[in-house]
């Protein structure tokens, strides 16, 4: 039998693949070539990888690796990547992020494992560019508790940070956390990005009460993406005005900075736009 055509086998190690959110298209040309030519695919679960690698013609050995993997497991695993090319993937998405394998690659890294992570699709990125709030500075928090007064505590946690917030989230639970968000960070702008990348995709942005109002009477489906704008400047003062609107003509006409700095403050659009006139003319 003749091995010409052989994809050449990779260096032992990890290789941590990110794969599609929901569109298959989406899945790389690099990971298309390392999950062909590793020799094992750890997965959170076999039967959603499996359908994976169906599609792209590949057939592998699936080893499950979830949370409840334990401390055995990974040792397992670890052994192997000294002659074996591991490759992880969790169901969707870049592994790590809010799924398994922070102590995988902890492992790893402590046995001198030669560690490869390949960029790819991830839900929390696609939301944020999607939603239209500030990204120069973002901060992704996972998943907010499930109970109340904890989901309040988590948000309380947050509240002063300079950033746009990304958070995951369920459809049954999403209405629940607008409600706390309205609470804790109220006048915030929210945006809800789910079905990313499939065909009902939607990202919708409001105050919290609005968002919860519509989805009320529209149970979501599908995994979200909620993110969260950063904190309401404070203008106290016409100086502070001025301030606001010279950061914003650095980037934007006068009128599209008067509008972006009458929503973040609530300051009178046309007195605003008077004085971005006049700032930019001095």
């Amino acid at each position: 039998m003749s091995h010409e055509n052989a994809p050449e086998p990779l260096i032992p190690g990890l290789y941590i693949v990110a794969t599609p959110i929901g569109n298959l298209g989406d899945v790389t040309i690099r990971a298309v070539d390392v999950l062909t030519r590793c020799d094992v695919v750890a997965c959170e679960d076999s039967r959603v990888t499996g359908k994976l690698l169906k599609h792209l013609g590949i057939h592998k050995r699936l080893i499950r690796y979830n949370d409840h993997s334990d401390e055995k497991a990974r040792s397992k695993l670890i052994s192997s990547m000294r002659d074996q090319a591991v490759a992880l993937v969790s169901d969707a998405g870049t592994p790590l992020i809010s799924d398994p394998g922070y102590r995988l690659v902890q492992d790893a890294r402590s046995a001198d494992i030669a560690i490869t992570s390949l960029p790819g699709a991830c839900a929390a990125v696609v939301g944020l560019t999607l939603s239209g709030l500030p990204n120069d500075r973002f901060m992704f928090a996972g998943f907010l508790p499930t109970k109340e007064q904890a989901r309040l505590a988590a948000l309380e946690s947050v509240k002063s940070i300079d950033a746009t917030l990304v958070f995951y989230e369920t459809g049954p639970r999403l209405v629940k956390a607008l409600d706390a968000i309205q609470t804790v960070l109220p006048g915030r702008e929210v945006s809800v990005a789910r079905e990313l990348t499939k065909l009902f995709e939607e990202c919708r942005t409001g105050s919290p009460e609005e968002l919860a109002a519509h989805y009320r009477m529209e149970p979501p489906k599908g995994e979200i993406v909620l993110l969260i704008g950063p904190p309401i400047p404070e203008v106290t003062s016409p100086q502070d005005a001025d301030a606001l609107l010279k950061l914003a003509l650095e980037v934007d006409k006068p009128s599209q900075a008067a509008g972006k700095v009458a929503k973040e403050t609530g300051l009178d659009r046309k007195t605003l736009y008077a004085r971005a006139l006049e700032l930019r003319n001095e």
